[in-house]
């Protein structure tokens, strides 16, 4: 390519834009780094990332809403945006797709999945990190989605359907499954999240049993059932 797509990397902590800026410099992408959301921020509108990895827990502005300040402003509308967060409540995860951004990873990540999924989300056609994330955010941004309810002070947000993630990290204790068709241990593999209804968020987690094939666990039910690739996705029920 003729130039380089950069990655600007806003963690407060020094010793995680290390670890990541590093994988990412040795793919070939050139790295920015911002200690805070406001620094971030700067960075973001006056350097043009190709993609902004951020943390949710920024100091001065949060990845809330640097995520919602990019998707409004002209400049940066189209920066493809990958949240790389402690946080694991699933309300708050959903948030941070519905304001902007456009897959979640629950550390601990390691740093060949967070390259994973930059090169993954760079290589999707414009429309993913463009057209289609501004049709997504902009209703979210002129009618913010948040109940009454409120957890640690933050508004509860009212999670659409189309407010879901993947991730590889699992969210809750993986569980000791067995397949039911040959008792095998089964291999945990991803977790979907998507929104049910308006107030609550529902996560299916995928399991590989290595002779019959996938699986899904549903949280809410307790219940496993053999799916097949094609259907491995947010909101199968």
């Amino acid at each position: 390519m003729d130039r380089k797509q950069s990655v600007l990397i806003a963690d407060a902590d020094e010793d995680t834009r290390g670890l990541y800026g590093v994988a990412l410099r040795l793919a070939g992408f050139d790295v920015m780094e911002a200690a805070d959301g406001r620094s971030a921020l700067t960075r973001a509108l006056v350097d043009a990332p190709s993609l902004v990895l951020t943390e949710l827990a920024l100091p001065f502005i949060d990845g809330y809403a640097l995520c919602e300040i990019l998707r409004r402003d002209a400049a940066t509308h189209a920066v493809a945006i990958l949240a790389v967060t402690t946080e694991t409540r699933l309300t708050q995860l959903a948030r941070i797709r519905a304001v902007g951004a456009q897959a979640v990873l629950v550390k601990p990540a390691a740093p060949d999945a967070v390259l994973d999924e930059v090169r993954r989300l760079l290589a999707d056609p414009p429309r993913a990190a463009g057209t289609a994330a501004a049709e997504h955010v902009a209703p979210a941004v002129a009618t913010p989605p948040f109940g009454g309810d409120a957890i640690d002070g933050q508004p509860l947000p009212r999670v659409k359907s189309h407010a879901s993630f993947r991730t590889t990290v699992h969210l809750v204790d993986p569980l000791a499954l067995h397949c039911p068709n040959c008792d095998r241990p089964l291999r945990y593999d991803h977790t979907n999240v998507g929104g049910v209804n308006e107030q609550h968020a529902e996560q299916w987690d995928y399991y590989i049993c290595a002779s019959c094939g996938t699986f899904q666990y549903r949280q809410r039910t307790r219940k496993l059932r053999f799916v097949d690739h094609r259907t491995s996705r947010a909101g199968d029920s």
